[in-house]
């Protein structure tokens, strides 16, 4: 997840609740779907779990952010956040059909997030100014809300190995090319840091995030 926001205790107790729902039921949601085709290896190690504790990665979810908070604030006096959760495990040789079923798998993450998007929406049109339960706290909630969770999906779907998009993409290709694009998967993770700090990372993600918060209006009119 890519962010930046004003550093203060209020600040992140509203982004405390968005941002543990999103990274939980966004792991969460790997490993029930990888349950559904036949991988029970996330259920059996207790991955598929809302209890956010099983997901945090000492190092992306802890370290990496934290440290960024630091740097960035004293550097450019706006921290600016950058973090993953701990990936659910998903063993794909137990899937029923591999390569069709890694696509679902992949894909039930960003799903869940767009879904909690529509429910932040949702809610802050419940307790917008003009809404039925007017709550200026729950609205602010509901705006990071509808944000972390359509930048989490939007990430995600990157066609970048490891990324969920990474893996569709592997379960979209015909059998030789996805052996080839798999191959890039132990590098991922710098292409994707390469992007961040050039700048080229948010280039990509602005226009997918544009069209994902025309749908949700368009579903939502939020």
């Amino acid at each position: 997840m890519v962010t930046s926001m004003d550093f203060s205790l209020a600040t992140i107790v509203l982004w405390a609740v968005p941002v543990v729902l999103a990274i939980t039921l966004h792991e969460a949601a790997h490993g029930y779907v990888a349950r559904l085709f036949g991988d029970d290896t996330a259920f059996l190690m207790g991955r598929v779990t809302l209890n956010p504790i099983k997901h945090i990665d000492l190092i992306g979810t802890i370290l990496v952010p934290g440290l960024m908070l630091l740097t960035s604030k004293l550097l450019v006096g706006v921290p600016f956040v950058f973090g993953w959760a701990k990936p659910v495990p998903v063993n794909f040789g137990n899937l029923r059909h591999p390569k069709r079923d890694m696509i679902w798998v992949a894909a039930a993450g960003p799903a869940v997030n767009f879904a909690m998007a529509i429910g932040w929406a949702l809610l802050a049109r419940l307790v917008a100014p003009s809404g039925l339960w007017t709550s200026t706290t729950l609205y602010d909630m509901a705006q990071i809300g509808i944000g972390v969770n359509l930048v989490l999906m939007v990430l995600n779907l990157l066609p970048i190995p490891p990324l969920d998009g990474g893996r569709i993409v592997t379960g979209l290709l015909p059998m030789r090319a996805a052996r080839v694009y798999s191959r890039l998967e132990p590098w991922g993770f710098a292409v994707i840091l390469l992007l961040l700090f050039v700048g080229w990372l948010e280039k990509l993600m602005s226009p997918l995030l544009r069209v994902a918060a025309f749908v949700l209006h368009a579903l939502t009119g939020a």
